[in-house]
C-alpha cells in the first residue's frame, strides 16, 4: 500500500514558475513508477510526466516538454515536478500516481496510487 500527498500548487502569474512535490509512505517507494497526471475543469485527467522507479528514464507530454522536470529522490521517498514558463492552459489539478508495472506509461489503468491532488492556477 503506498500513500501519496501531494504539495506546492498555487496561484501563478503566466510565465512564472511552480515546483510540485508529492511524498509517498511505504518502504517500496523505489520500486514504483511515479507519474503526474492534470485535470482541468470539464476535461478528462491527462498525462504530464513519468518517471522509472530509479530515475534513469523520463518522459514527458508533448504539451509540457522543455518547459516541466519531473526527478525523485528515493531516499526521501518524494517525486519532484518543476513546471517553467507556465502557461495559463497549465491550469489544473495536478495529481500523482504511483505503479508496479516495468518501465514507463503514460496509461492512466497502469498506475495503482493516487494522490489526492494540488490546485494550480496560471493566470494571464
Amino acid at each position: 500500500q503506498v500513500q501519496l500527498v501531494e504539495s506546492g500548487g498555487g496561484l501563478v502569474q503566466a510565465g512564472g514558475s511552480l515546483s510540485l512535490s508529492c511524498a509517498a509512505s511505504g518502504r517500496t517507494f523505489s520500486s514504483y513508477v511515479m507519474g503526474w497526471f492534470r485535470q482541468a475543469p470539464g476535461q478528462e485527467r491527462e498525462f504530464v510526466a513519468v518517471i522509472s522507479a530509479s530515475g534513469g528514464n523520463t518522459y514527458y507530454a508533448d504539451s509540457v516538454k522543455g518547459r516541466f522536470a519531473i526527478s525523485r529522490d528515493n531516499a526521501l521517498n518524494t517525486v519532484y515536478l518543476q513546471m517553467n514558463s507556465l502557461k495559463s492552459e497549465d491550469t489544473a489539478v495536478y495529481y500523482c500516481a504511483a505503479g508496479s508495472k516495468r518501465g514507463i506509461t503514460m496509461r492512466r489503468d497502469d498506475y495503482n496510487y493516487w494522490g489526492q491532488g494540488t490546485q494550480v492556477t496560471v493566470s494571464s
